[in-house]
């Protein structure tokens, strides 16, 4: 895309209130979930299966963390300030809350309710989860939700790499560079379609963040480029994938969702460029309403903490309420929601707001004095969340 002469905002308005959705809609994947045994064949009411693709929100939470990870760099030429830096704020923004939910995820899969069919944490899972190694190494998890942000870890360092082929070539050689090898692997596989695992997916999902990257190329696009009709773009791209889904089933498309991944990434980089060219104007309104914003802005709360919330409701609190199935789900709904948005809040405000207002630790105990002022810098944006498991819960995200 062409760079415009003109000058351009630094805020991209919509892009937390995406976020706050797409964190939203993996909470009530996950109360959908392990309400109804049986994923993906699952014995919930069939007018419930809207709820079942939170593999698919995460996927939407690595494009839109790649798209608004590369908004900066597009507007200096592709370049990224720095290797070392970028990583420093990277692990200073999404680590910190992290390890607290890492915590609190730990004490309440060890006393209160186990959160995987593997058995309890154990060292390894500290030291695996610890160091965001559970993509790479496999131990039982405290907390399914986040294979998610493993992937993203290692996403994290391939950016720079984008951002040279970007710079040096084009966004067509940066997205083949990462997609095309995907396509061979799944093209060699049983059937065309590789079983995945509980790791090793940040390959895989390698594309659908390159797309976000390359699509951030929209806010220093000319003015013509900007004013095309991307809402529309992003629907006409998503209907193949939509009809084949519903032709195929939800339970076909689950298991197909190496391929679905692939297919839906540029739809939804079309829907974030979109919103980030102003368009349509209602949504971007609804985005950036108050409600929305404050979601957004507690969204990697949310999707760090809110499993074990809803774990404990629906498998501690309901059983002595209601009777399993639907009115446990409506439970959930009632108390577990709430309850998970509520406590991200809280979460958010201790653990990771200072962190996005400050870049050191040094401006962070000035913050924390009396009667001193620090600027609040530019906000990094929050991590997918999230990023669901192959089948598995994003809980496994699905960021």
């Amino acid at each position: 895309m062409r760079a415009s002469a003109a000058p351009v905002r630094r805020q991209v308005l919509g892009l937390d209130g995406l976020r706050g959705l797409a964190a939203l809609y993996v909470v009530l994947f996950h109360c959908w979930l392990y309400t109804f045994p049986g994923y993906p064949n699952s014995s919930a009411p069939r007018v419930l299966d809207v709820l079942m693709f939170g593999r698919l929100a995460v996927v939407f939470f690595l494009v839109l963390s790649g798209f608004s990870l590369a908004i900066s760099p597009a507007r200096h030429g592709w370049r990224s300030g720095g290797v070392a830096q970028f990583l420093r704020r990277r692990a200073w923004r999404i680590l910190p809350p992290y390890w607290a939910a890492l915590a609190m995820s730990l004490v309440i899969s060890l006393f209160v309710v186990p959160a995987s069919h593997y058995g309890p944490p154990d060292g390894s899972s500290i030291l695996v989860y610890g160091l965001v190694l559970q993509d790479v190494f496999f131990a039982p998890t405290p907390n399914g939700a986040f294979w998610s942000i493993g992937v993203e870890a290692e996403l994290y360092l391939l950016f720079p790499l984008v951002l040279l082929v970007r710079r040096r070539f084009s966004a067509a050689a940066a997205v083949a560079c990462v997609t095309l090898p995907v396509i061979v692997r799944g093209l060699l596989a049983t059937g065309a379609n590789p079983v995945e695992g509980d790791n090793w997916l940040a390959p895989h999902l390698a594309p659908v963040f390159v797309a976000g990257v390359v699509g951030a190329g929209i806010v220093v696009a000319s003015e013509r480029v900007r004013r095309l009709p991307w809402g529309w773009f992003a629907v006409l791209a998503a209907l193949p994938v939509l009809a084949l889904g519903f032709i195929q089933g939800s339970v076909w498309t689950v298991n197909h969702y190496f391929w679905i991944d692939l297919a839906i990434a540029p739809a939804m980089t079309m829907l974030i460029a979109a919103v980030a060219t102003g368009q349509p104007a209602f949504l971007v309104r609804l985005l950036t309403a108050r409600p929305l914003r404050i979601l957004g802005d507690a969204s990697y709360s949310l999707y760090l903490i809110h499993l074990p919330i809803v774990l404990v409701v629906i498998r501690r609190v309901a059983p002595h309420v209601v009777a399993p199935g639907l009115p446990t789900f409506c439970f959930t709904l009632l108390l577990g929601l709430p309850v998970s948005v509520s406590a991200a809040w809280l979460f958010s405000r201790i653990f990771e707001l200072p962190f996005k207002r400050n870049r050191s630790w040094k401006s962070l105990m000035a913050q924390s004095r009396p009667n001193t002022t620090v600027p609040e810098e530019q906000n990094q944006p929050p991590v997918p969340e999230a990023t669901p498991s192959r089948g598995k819960a994003p809980s496994a995200p699905v960021t």
